[in-house]
């Protein structure tokens, strides 16, 4: 069986016509040798039923699925590290499919009342990097590094298993050419992407319309984005759109900055309506406490560091709204993006508190203990690594004996420490049970540090032994399960 009964073609956007993407013809590729299939991202679109061949067939060769138009490079501008680029769009990559999300008939059928027809799903795109050339690639190869492929899976199974909004790497193929790269030993060798994502309608996507200044296709994009990803607001109402998108991009924020991540290029173009993080290029997770840490060589003045996170996607949302002023007043599109600040401190005390795995107590007392775990990073410095903390405080009072017995035991102590221990147990445990997982019998949680990805790497590249790579992949399912967060 190709596809199973639960697939559900919607290729939506389409319907915007031909002023939004241009059909175009996928690479060639001399090999297709399946690296990474994600079994479990294929169930939730009913394509899990695939044979190796027939996954090959679509995410190698990009032969259309059942349903679906062929490949298409979506129009986009944006500003990349502030300056705005008007020659940008799907370089190396396109959109291969969208399709409905499958959705958890059992659970959301009880939570909502409702019965299995009236519950639609998300829908959900397959995109594609390292695809090819088209009309957009300015001269690339259009491909990518096996190695860029490797480390766009682990950074997108880390950030799941850590609650972040996130697309998920959906399909990795080895493609057997001989690349050339300023940035890594060359030649290299090549691969094709396909990512699993809610949209990739970008904000650059709303900044080329107005570029080229057509309130009409600015107008089309809203209802368009409006209806599909936030069917709350009303039809129309563009500054209600801009509100939505801006409490979806708070919330992401604050969840990278939960999980200590650096995404490294917040341009525009890698921003999108739904607030779910995707393109892992030059990323990074923070080793301890830094708030000037960067994730790209290419950052000299540390643009998109660490604490410059928040900062940069409000500057982009700002850039979204001045390209809507064509289909809205600018007072309330100016009352939408004030709503950023309340809302990303909101999210972030939500984030924190997800992470300890203890429930609110309300706002002041979780501000505080918002604050003082920050303070206790901060003290810490290099000794105090960022995902340990979370790992030994998690469940609060409940994790005492196994922080204070553990490797960093001898940290956990003096007046900063205590105002952070005070603030912790205040809170009760948010679902303890979790406490039970084996990776918490462990001395150490599951990272994700540079050392470690290089090292995975080393071992694919030395001697294709792909062995520390799922290897990692199993211990990040593990530790999905163990923590238990939810975000994407």
């Amino acid at each position: 069986m190709p596809v199973s009964p639960a697939y559900r073609p919607e290729p939506r956007f389409f319907d915007l016509g031909a002023d939004y993407g241009d059909a175009v013809a996928p690479a060639a590729f001399p090999q297709t040798i399946l690296r990474y299939r994600n079994d479990r991202a294929a169930a939730t679109v009913g394509l899990e039923t695939l044979t190796d061949a027939e996954w090959i067939a679509h995410f190698g060769r990009f032969e259309p699925l059942p349903g679906q138009p062929g490949p298409t490079a979506m129009r986009y501008h944006g500003h990349q590290f502030r300056t705005y680029n008007p020659d940008i769009g799907d370089g190396r990559g396109f959109l291969a499919a969208q399709m409905r999300e499958v959705p958890d008939r059992a659970q959301a059928a009880s939570a909502r009342g409702a019965s299995d027809s009236a519950l639609p799903g998300r829908l959900l795109d397959l995109g594609t990097k390292g695809s090819g050339q088209t009309p957009w690639s300015r001269g690339g190869d259009g491909r990518l590094t096996l190695k860029g492929g490797v480390r766009e899976v682990l950074a997108a199974e880390m950030l799941e298993a850590l609650g972040v909004p996130t697309s998920r790497a959906f399909s990795l193929i080895e493609t057997g050419e001989a690349l050339e790269r300023g940035d890594e030993p060359s030649p290299t060798r090549s691969a094709v992407l396909v990512r699993l994502s809610h949209s990739h309608v970008r904000f650059g996507t709303f900044q080329r319309a107005a570029y080229i200044g057509r309130p009409d296709m600015i107008e089309a994009l809203v209802e368009h984005a409006r209806a599909l990803y936030h069917p709350a607001v009303p039809s129309g109402d563009a500054p209600g759109f801009l509100r939505a998108v801006v409490e979806a991009s708070a919330r992401l924020t604050a969840r990278w900055i939960a999980a200590g991540f650096v995404h490294g290029v917040l341009n525009t173009d890698n921003l999108n309506v739904t607030g779910e993080s995707f393109d892992y290029g030059p990323w990074r997770f923070l080793p301890h406490y830094e708030p000037g840490f960067t994730a790209a060589y290419f950052d000299q003045f540390g643009l998109y560091a660490f604490a410059r996170q928040p900062e940069a996607v409000f500057w982009a949302l700002t850039q979204l709204g001045g390209a809507l002023k064509l289909a809205a007043d600018a007072a309330p599109l100016t009352e939408a993006l004030n709503g950023f600040g309340p809302a990303y401190i909101r999210e972030l005390r939500a984030a924190f508190l997800a992470r300890l795995g203890v429930a609110s107590l309300g706002e002041a007392a979780d501000q505080r203990l918002l604050d003082t775990t920050l303070a206790l990073l901060r003290e810490g410095g290099e000794a105090l690594r960022w995902e340990p903390l979370f790992f030994d405080w998690f469940g609060g009072f409940a994790s005492s004996a196994r922080a204070l017995g553990g490797p960093r035991g001898k940290l956990y102590q003096g007046e900063v420490f205590d105002a952070f221990r005070f603030a912790l147990f205040e809170h009760e445990p948010d679902r303890p049970e979790r406490l039970e997982q084996p990776m918490f019998a462990a001395p150490e949680p599951e990272e994700m540090r540079i050392d470690e990805v290089e090292a995975v790497w080393a071992a694919i590249d030395a001697g294709d032994d792909w062995g520390p790579f799922h290897a990692k992949l199993a211990r990040l399912a593990r530790a999905r399960k163990a923590w238990g967060l939810t975000g994407c």
